[in-house]
């Protein structure tokens, strides 16, 4: 945990180094301290801050940690550093991937159960009220959107409502990837539209296809698809072991934020 924790605090300080951030000289905790905390919570304490601020005070980490209410409210200032952090490990994580293959597929992120719904104060309608099919059962939350390497590490994500469909999803990715990419997916992300505007970036979307598609893949395309999927589903289920079984939060850009710290921590991992 001592070797982590000094890892995430050495990556948010040089971040805000090479980005020349400025601080109010008046803060007695720096923003590099916030978000190494924020990301430890992910890391080993399913999300839970007040845990986390109490680790790192109590150890010596950081003896000047601020109050509970003060810790939010620098969170949220600070979320678009998160995103660039993960920006810069997704690049890393292109750079050595030789092969340019990637893989795309999502999971559920339920709020909370569907006997529950009525009383869940962080989202009011039926957009978030998601299917999973693998598991046939109904979800209320968001939807997360992966983009990862043949290695299972991530290079994109997306958040989007519970009933936000595949094929929706796949319009919002930067598709970010280097000429000759493959992208294999299953076969919720058909869309002949996008395959066809990626591929004149040099960018080939390979989905599974139905039976009744007009573009069907040749078998050795499908096995390959088989055997890359495994890598986005293992990632899938890398992530599902750092989340609890329910997220605290008491506004959805507060559980959205957790999301996505989530993902960040697993892509820290994923540098060792």
């Amino acid at each position: 945990m001592d070797m982590q924790i000094i890892l995430v605090y050495c990556l948010c300080a040089d971040l805000l180094i090479a980005l020349n951030h400025r601080e109010d000289p008046q803060c007695t905790m720096s923003d590099a301290e916030v978000m190494t905390t924020a990301i430890v919570a992910s890391l080993f304490f399913g999300g839970k801050h007040e845990q986390a601020r109490k680790l790192l005070q109590e150890q010596g980490y950081m003896p000047n940690m601020v109050s509970k209410s003060q810790f939010s409210r620098r969170l949220h200032r600070v979320e678009h550093l998160f995103m660039i952090l993960f920006r810069l490990l997704g690049e890393h994580f292109k750079e050595r991937n030789e092969a340019s293959v990637y893989i795309i597929d999502s999971m559920p992120v339920a709020a909370c159960d569907n006997i529950r719904i009525k009383r869940n104060k962080l989202y009011g309608d039926e957009a978030h009220r998601g299917y999973q099919a693998s598991k046939k059962r109904y979800f209320y939350g968001v939807k997360l959107h992966l983009l990862v390497t043949k290695d299972h590490h991530p290079v994109e994500f997306l958040l989007s409502p519970g009933a936000f469909s595949d094929t929706k999803a796949l319009t919002q990715f930067d598709f970010d990837l280097p000429p000759g990419a493959q992208v294999f997916a299953d076969k919720a992300y058909n869309d002949y539209v996008v395959e066809d505007l990626l591929d004149e970036v040099g960018i080939q979307l390979i989905p599974d296809r139905k039976k009744n598609s007009q573009r069907p893949l040749v078998p050795w395309l499908r096995f390959f698809l088989r055997h890359y999927r495994h890598q986005v589903e293992t990632a899938g289920s890398l992530i599902e072991r750092l989340l609890p079984k329910s997220i605290h939060a008491v506004t959805a850009k507060g559980f959205e934020l957790k999301v996505f710290l989530f993902v960040l921590a697993f892509s820290i991992t994923c540098l060792g």
